[in-house]
């Protein structure tokens, strides 16, 4: 019979399973931690950690849940969406979300390591995933595309494309040791430019809206 807990040690052990997991997952990812891993700091045994989550997916959701409303709040709401002009939002957009891969190293893992965000909706039900909701940044950006396309204020018909542009520029933190030969300030200075090519390229002129 499942052992019970205190209210006081739930919340405990939870805490301990959400620290444990976010740093385990991103040193090493979902695959190689293993469940002995996350529960030693919790100081329970593995049967134990069921009666928490139903799996290391369901941990590593969680702890996208956690974030996700601030991660929105600051790249959607407080960058692309600050503004009517849709060059300026993309700007803003790649600045906010460039910030938080430097500073957010889950959400740099989830950036560099999509094949785990696969995993755990291959292991979930759809019901799971959809609690993201309208805090999930992905989708609040392939919404703002779908929109300003259909406005002529993005150029294509092709929402994928415009977020793939997106995306490219969002890698340049993974090679910065390879360009300018890893000198910072021209690196710097590069990824400027290259936030401004993609957010006036993919950006149409009033002349030019059918």
């Amino acid at each position: 019979m499942p052992r019970g807990f205190t209210t006081q040690e739930r919340d405990r052990i939870s805490r301990a399973l959400l620290a444990a997991g976010r740093d385990l997952f991103v040193r090493q990812g979902l695959r190689k931690t293993a469940l002995d891993e996350l529960v030693a700091p919790a100081g329970i045994v593995k049967s134990t950690f069921y009666q928490f989550f139903d799996s290391k997916e369901a941990l590593y959701l969680q702890l996208m849940l956690d974030e996700a409303g601030q991660v929105k709040a600051q790249v959607i709401d407080r960058a692309l969406l600050s503004t009517d002009d849709a060059r300026e939002g993309l700007r803003r957009f790649l600045h906010a979300t460039l910030e938080v891969l430097e500073t957010n190293p889950l959400w740099r893992r989830l950036v560099t390591h999509p094949e785990e965000m696969a995993a755990v909706a291959a292991r979930l039900e759809p019901e799971r995933i959809a609690a993201m909701g309208d805090s999930n940044p992905a989708t609040a950006l392939a919404a703002y595309v779908t929109d300003r396309q259909r406005h002529g204020d993005l150029v294509g018909d092709d929402p994928d494309v415009v977020v793939g542009a997106l995306q490219s520029v969002l890698l340049m933190p993974f090679n910065a040791g390879h360009i300018a030969a890893g000198d910072a300030i021209t690196y710097r200075k590069t990824l400027e430019l290259l936030v401004d090519i993609v957010a006036t390229g993919l950006t149409t002129h009033e002349g030019d809206r059918t």
